[in-house]
């Protein structure tokens, strides 16, 4: 057995082409341990070279619902009304912290996919909400002269 690091790209295509060539062997055997090793090298390098990201919220809930032929209506006792739904799948509405429990805690979805961090695009402020309307502050002396003018006197 020579085992060694993979470092290379070169060394990652021999060690794939070693453990194609045991990939039959008894367990526990000296090929066996051979080809354990080699895989776990190879997990090891191909995670290091080749990360895979993990999926936002979004997506998770969409591959979960997806996978167990569930509807956006199954989700209501979890996130919320129609509407709610509707919003967090289109991504208008983050999740809530609670939601997140009960995605995890009653459906199972790993909670490490539903706490990731996901763009929600800003809602777009109101009219109303956009310039508030200054208050003034008037004194009494002032209020009485406000009042004084609008009666003509």
């Amino acid at each position: 057995m020579n085992i060694h690091p993979i470092r290379t790209e070169a060394d990652h295509r021999a060690a794939l082409k070693k453990i194609e060539d045991l990939f039959g062997a008894a367990p526990n055997s000296p090929q066996g341990d051979e080809l354990e090793v080699l895989t776990t090298l190879v997990e090891a390098y191909e995670d290091q070279r080749f990360p895979i990201p993990a999926p936002d919220p979004v997506e998770a809930v969409n591959y979960f619902m997806e996978s167990r032929g569930l509807s956006r209506k199954d989700l209501e006792p979890y996130i919320g009304n129609r509407a709610r739904v509707s919003e967090i799948l289109n991504r208008k509405r983050p999740l809530t912290l609670r939601m997140i429990q009960r995605l995890h805690g009653e459906l199972g979805i790993p909670a490490e996919a539903l706490v990731t961090p996901y763009q929600v695009p800003k809602a777009k402020p109101s009219r109303m909400a956009s310039k508030p309307k200054p208050r003034l502050h008037r004194t009494r002396a002032s209020r009485s002269a406000s009042m004084r003018a609008r009666a003509g006197g």
